[in-house]
């Protein structure tokens, strides 16, 4: 009798603890894209955004922004959907830790599984709210 009491109690924490994790959204793992753009979520040529490449100086900075909201296909010169988190492109801790390369271009559009949280921030980012 006393081994039917502790399985059952057993049972009955596993299923409570995965019902809290099954509503716990921040970690969930999940789809986001990733575009070259500038400080305001409009799409450049990823070239903009490859790090093994100089600009002679530009002054204008680009990011590699991200959202799980993002899908492939937005155009140069598209501003992307608001609610997207961005960082610098040559971040190489925030582009590892999404699984991108440290070093070199990332194509607009590019969509990675298994990235942890929905409108986290990475190392180094900073989160906008631009409208369209």
């Amino acid at each position: 009798m006393a081994s039917r009491s502790v399985s059952l109690t057993s049972t009955f924490l596993l299923l409570a603890a995965g019902g809290a994790a099954a509503c716990d959204n921040d970690d969930d793992y999940q789809d986001a894209g990733f575009y070259c753009a500038d400080a305001n979520g409009v799409v450049v040529d990823e070239d903009y955004c490859d790090d093994d490449r100089s600009y002679g100086g530009s002054a204008i900075p680009f990011f590699i922004w991200y959202s799980s909201g993002y899908r492939a296909g937005y155009p140069v010169g598209y501003r992307l959907p608001s609610g997207g988190n961005k960082f610098a492109y040559n971040d190489k801790a925030a582009r590892q830790s999404f699984g991108l390369p440290a070093t070199g271009k990332i194509g607009n559009g590019t969509v990675k599984t298994s990235v942890v949280g929905k409108g986290g921030s990475a190392k180094g980012s900073s989160s906008s709210k631009s409208g369209g």
